[in-house]
């Protein structure tokens, strides 16, 4: 028998196993589900997504209901489909539901063991939560910041004015970026991630966006979790390569700032990093030099690519919408006016804990 009939032998052995395992844990636990589309066997769902899953689960969502049982694989997911059913998950009923499954590419680097928006809640997700909401995002916090908002968005608006006057086309996707990373990285820790003549944005940027990439994509190991041991696309460990260069980013930061507190008996910055080595000094459990890391990790995640992205969009709905664009650009001038300055009072970033 050759090597490719001994593939093919072994992968029909492991879907006929596969079949009769779920068909007999099927009939061993009855389980009261929502309705939904009836699986095909190993498969599941999967045929039923098609190549725009989000419009497929709309047409779904109308025939069986605003919730929703899908077999994604091996998984079985509940699909909720209406604002007053969301309610009823996120609000109503959030303490049953608030733990989160976790994609298979976030295991890279052990993140899940650390990361605020996927460990359970406990005691450690509290305390968390709790110093981010009085260290990042308390009013006090944001007033206090308002100037670094102010500033960052200026320097913005000055690229842009410059590359007008030499007819340069702007990268606006790379130019939010830079912002919103440089605007973190100075309520964080008092300086700037991306300098504005280096090519060290578009880096970070790619860097980003590829554990974003990465962990959006649609992995035969979240289907099927017998296949997590081997991680057959490679997803988890890409994602633990791009954690493990931005975690080295941020550990030289970290130990920087340890030696100029070190030397000046003092803090220098009082920002959020001065704040959480504080925490740290005087509790090692609460917060230590790895969560400091971890939390930081999960703070440029979620506060540079998501923002940078979605005005990206923005901007080119906008272009392809002349009307759309006509009219955001005379309520503008209506309501700032035209070459008036902008005061920035609320942040850009947004970070869902």
């Amino acid at each position: 028998m050759d090597f490719l009939s001994c593939i093919i032998c072994l992968c029909l052995t492991w879907i006929i196993i596969q079949a009769l395992h779920i068909i007999l844990r099927s009939k061993a636990i009855p389980k009261k589900l929502p309705p939904g589309p009836k699986p095909f066997p190993v498969i599941g769902n999967l045929l039923d997504l098609g190549d725009k899953p989000h419009m497929s689960l709309a047409n779904l969502a109308k025939v069986h209901g605003p919730i929703m049982r899908l077999k994604l694989g091996q998984v079985t997911t509940i699909v909720i489909s209406s604002a007053a059913m969301a309610k009823e998950v996120l609000q109503t009923h959030d303490q049953l539901l608030s733990n989160r499954w976790i994609a298979d590419a976030f295991h890279g680097c052990r993140h899940d063991e650390f990361s605020l928006p996927l460990i359970p809640v406990s005691t450690r997700w509290r305390n968390l939560r709790r110093i981010c909401m009085e260290q990042l995002f308390s009013n006090k916090i944001l007033d206090v910041n308002q100037d670094i908002r102010h500033k960052k968005v200026q320097d913005l608006l000055a690229d842009n004015r410059q590359s007008s006057l030499t007819s340069e086309a702007v990268d606006i996707g790379r130019a939010a970026f830079k912002t919103s990373i440089n605007m973190l990285s100075n309520t964080i820790y008092s300086m700037d991630m991306v300098d504005s003549n280096s090519d060290q944005a578009k880096e970070l940027k790619e860097l980003v966006w590829n554990v974003m990439k990465d962990a959006g994509k649609p992995n035969l190991a979240d289907y099927f979790p017998v296949l997590k041991k081997i991680d057959p696309q490679g997803l988890r460990h890409s994602v633990a390569v791009n954690f493990r260069r931005l975690l080295d980013l941020f550990d030289n930061i970290i130990s920087q700032r340890q030696h100029l507190r070190k030397i000046s008996g003092s803090n220098m910055n009082n920002d959020v990093l001065d704040t959480l080595l504080n925490i740290s000094d005087k509790n090692r459990e609460e917060m230590d030099k790895t969560k400091i890391e971890r939390l930081f990790l999960d703070l440029f995640l979620a506060g540079t690519e998501t923002t940078s992205s979605t005005l990206e969009w923005a901007m080119a709905e906008l272009l392809h919408n002349p009307e759309a664009l006509s009219s955001a650009k005379a309520e503008l001038e209506q309501v700032i006016g035209k070459g008036n300055p902008l005061k920035i009072l609320a942040p850009i970033i947004q970070f869902w804990l």
